[in-house]
């Protein structure tokens, strides 16, 4: 008997200056698809439609449109930037569909809307600048691309750094796709900071990583990178230059978990030995699986109902147990910190005892105080300020 079709868009950028991780999206998205399709737990079959936007922000308005307007679909899976995404909130929003968003992303958003799978600030930011804090330095050069992203994960980054009485010495962004990095290699050599946070996206990354091994080497400097995006897929794109950087992250492959050994074991033998699955295409893994469970459990794929089965179902995924706080529609997760090693891999030197609450406005953090080492924030007296 043939299963109902239930059809859900993906949208990820196949072409443009992220095409690398868009394309991680789409592997992992049909991967959880086809898995879901062959499997008897499920009562319906997942159609998917997939749309292409190139890495142009305006575009991602027009393939949601096509979608919702064409298609018919209620659920969607993708957007990689919070460009992207701030291009799709208004359409799902006004027509009342769910965006289902896989990349970890800055915060200080939260719509009834969408399912944000990815890291919150409190997950990824937090960790790791108290990490900096407390083994590097009090003062940190940062580098980015000149976006959302970036401009919220530096302002939490100034705010944490300027409490413990360290200082931001900078802040360089390059638009999206810019590859004209020398100058800021050239200042950060002249300058010698003790640390540099790259939040660079796609290839503008690439490139400056390389240029930045390349020059820091020449001139005999050993200064630590931090990321918290950058994945394995990129460590093969940015070469042995990339061994070394420190990087928060919910999902690294290296995770000893059965889950994970067992999902990294059916990528392998689908994409190849040498491939790695990334964060953020795991986290479309996640997310079509966590969809699929609400679709099942509502019996229906109407977004209330839909959204109401997805809130608090436990799902022991790849990264580790991962459900949705119902109260803000993010993700509770388990942070996690490493470090890049020459052979493409990260290895974990820290993850927090138990998973996270997310914390999208940081209104539970005390920015004085910082988080404590299990993970945990402690909690905020009153509402802060953003400044």
């Amino acid at each position: 008997m043939t299963k109902p079709s239930i059809p859900v868009g993906i949208i990820c950028s196949q072409h443009g200056p992220y095409q690398a991780m868009g394309r991680e999206i789409l592997k992992s998205a049909m991967m959880a698809v086809d898995e879901i399709n062959e499997q008897d737990e499920f009562d319906f079959a997942i159609s998917a439609h997939v749309r292409d936007p190139r890495g142009v922000i305006s575009e991602y308005h027009t393939v949601c449109d096509d979608l919702i307007r064409n298609v018919g679909v209620e659920h969607i899976i993708g957007c990689y930037t919070s460009a992207s995404r701030k291009q799709v909130l208004p359409i799902v929003e006004r027509t009342d569909r769910l965006l289902w968003y896989p990349a970890r992303y800055e915060g200080f958003e939260c719509s009834d809307n969408v399912i944000y799978v990815g890291a919150s600030p409190n997950h990824n930011v937090l960790p790791l600048v108290r990490y900096v804090l407390d083994n590097l330095s009090r003062e940190i050069f940062c580098v980015g691309s000149n976006y959302v992203w970036t401009w919220e994960t530096n302002r939490v980054t100034r705010e944490l750094v300027t409490a413990a009485r360290g200082r931001i010495l900078a802040e360089r962004l390059l638009e999206l796709g810019e590859s004209a990095v020398t100058h800021i290699v050239d200042e950060i050599v002249r300058r010698r900071p003790p640390v540099v946070f790259n939040t660079l996206v796609g290839s503008s990354s690439y490139d400056f990583i390389r240029a930045f091994h390349a020059a820091t080497t020449a001139a005999g400097l050993d200064i630590p990178m931090l990321s918290c995006s950058l994945c394995e897929p990129e460590l093969k794109i940015a070469g042995p230059a990339s061994a070394g950087c420190i990087t928060s992250s919910a999902y690294f492959e290296s995770i000893r978990l059965p889950e994970n050994q067992a999902f990294v074991a059916r990528w392998k033998a689908r994409h190849g030995e040498h491939s790695s699955p990334s964060v953020d295409g795991q986290s479309a893994y996640v997310a079509v699986y966590l969809l699929a469970r609400a679709l099942q459990r509502a019996g229906t794929s109407d977004i209330g109902e839909v959204r109401r089965a997805a809130a608090g179902h436990r799902y022991n995924s790849p990264q580790g147990p991962v459900w949705i706080d119902g109260s803000n529609n993010h993700c509770v997760l388990t942070p996690r910190l490493a470090v890049s090693n020459a052979d493409g891999q990260f290895d974990i030197f820290w993850e927090a005892e138990a998973p996270v609450k997310p914390d999208p406005y940081l209104t539970q953090l005390d920015i004085a105080a910082g988080p404590a080492r299990d993970g945990t924030l402690p909690n905020a007296p009153h509402l802060r300020v953003v400044k």
